[in-house]
């Protein structure tokens, strides 16, 4: 059964893009090993980890503090490390960078939504007391 947390476009997207990076990194050069390949794998899946992490906290600042302060620069991170990769010709598909430019813009998106979810609630609190 799929939590909420499942539905998410955004954790969904990150999970499979960290499987992605798993999956491309694994033919990059043995000498990469404990360079590229680890701060690559580490970063992409600190994408997703700090998502299902945001989700459940309470308070609006601290989901956002986490969502734009860690998970961004996680995937912008992951990012910039597949442009550097793939300049060193350990992979040439363009598509992972470009799902990863797509992803951030998920990010946001779905941090605009937390805000205004957040400010209708106050809204809806307001009318009723």
């Amino acid at each position: 059964m799929a939590t909420g947390l499942e539905n998410l476009k955004v954790y969904t997207m990150a999970c499979e893009l960290e499987l992605r990076v798993f999956e491309l990194t694994k033919d990059f050069p043995k000498d990469e090993k404990y360079r590229s390949v680890d701060q690559l794998r580490r970063s992409s899946s600190s994408v997703s980890n700090n998502i299902a992490e945001s989700y459940n906290r309470r308070h609006l600042k601290e989901k956002i503090r986490i969502l734009h302060d860690i998970v961004k620069s996680e995937a912008e991170e992951t990012k910039r490390n597949l442009e550097m990769c793939q300049k060193k010709d350990f992979y040439h598909d363009q598509k992972i960078i470009d799902r990863y430019t797509e992803l951030l813009k998920i990010i946001s998106g779905y941090i605009r939504f937390i805000r205004q979810s957040e400010l209708k609630n106050l809204q809806t609190i307001k009318l009723t007391n």
